[in-house]
């Protein structure tokens, strides 16, 4: 695909009105939120991240003016600026095929939706230094109670790996780093909150448009999982779901699957950006 000067530009500036809209309302510098802070510190994305458009795999910038020239993994060819998918893979090669067999392994293992976002609470289990500075809902010794009146059975390693000593026997799997691929679940709410992640580390293969909706949809993600966790984020303005009742295991389970719908076809997207790029480079790779 060819965009000619004003297509281009135009996208160029859309994504960038929309990602300054974004930080504005999620990024504020030199203050503390312990709900938002986590996608730009848990995940190492820079607001130059968010506002820095690409067109995508396969797309094709004409004109002489051409911003994208000058950037990292672009190269001129006869008809404009594009990705330099060639020396994208040369350098990244390993990386992009882990993530792609990552994406399209969770996309097709054993859905569940019965965590009921414990695995927050199994790492305050027994520990006198929560991660967040938050108070507790239910208190140190509500929370444990409710960690011993549950079945945990998170599927992400990394969540499971912020669990405390004692909890970590409660988990139903033993999760590893070798193994997550056989473990990530599209109803995970961590694993759709890492589609954000995944469309960063894709840099010039995915369209910026694209690259924002897994900001808004992480966004979403980390929502759900801090007002389910045992953090009261109240003063903050969030809700609370009481998963230690069956009406709050129903509200998460109702919004997981909200988010496992919105996240399918975004990560069924750059499965088959990912599919493309390497499939035009697997002569020279």
């Amino acid at each position: 695909m060819i965009l000619q000067p004003e297509a281009w530009q135009t996208r160029m500036r859309e994504h960038e009105e929309a990602a300054e809209e974004l930080l504005a309302r999620y990024r504020h510098p030199g203050s503390y939120h312990p709900v938002y802070d986590f996608l730009f510190e848990y995940y190492p994305v820079r607001p130059s991240h968010l506002k820095r458009w690409h067109p995508g795999f396969g797309v094709t910038l004409a004109g002489d003016d051409v911003p994208h020239a000058q950037w990292r993994d672009y190269h001129r060819t006869e008809e404009g600026v594009t990705m330099d998918a060639h020396a994208f893979v040369e350098r990244r090669g390993g990386a992009l095929r882990y993530i792609l067999n990552l994406l399209e392994r969770t996309a097709v293992n054993p859905v569940q939706f019965d965590c009921f976002g414990l695995h927050e609470w199994a790492m305050v289990y027994h520990t006198d230094a929560p991660r967040h500075d938050l108070p507790l809902r239910l208190g140190a010794e509500g929370t444990n109670e409710v960690v011993d009146r549950h079945r945990i059975k998170c599927t992400h390693y990394d969540a499971f790996r912020f669990f405390t000593e004692p909890a970590r026997p409660l988990n139903l799997t033993v999760l590893t780093r070798e193994d997550q691929p056989e473990h990530d679940q599209a109803g995970c709410v961590h694993a759709t909150m890492d589609l954000y992640k995944w469309a960063w580390k894709l840099g010039p293969i995915v369209p910026g448009e694209l690259f924002l909706d897994t900001f808004r949809l992480a966004v979403q993600a980390r929502t759900l999982d801090m007002e389910a966790s045992p953090y009261d984020c109240r003063e903050w303005g969030f809700g609370v779901v009481p998963i230690e009742t069956p009406e709050g295991k129903a509200e998460y389970v109702q919004r997981q699957r909200a988010l496992a719908d919105t996240a399918a076809p975004l990560r069924q997207r750059l499965v088959a950006l990912l599919r493309d790029c390497l499939s035009a480079t697997m002569n020279n790779h």
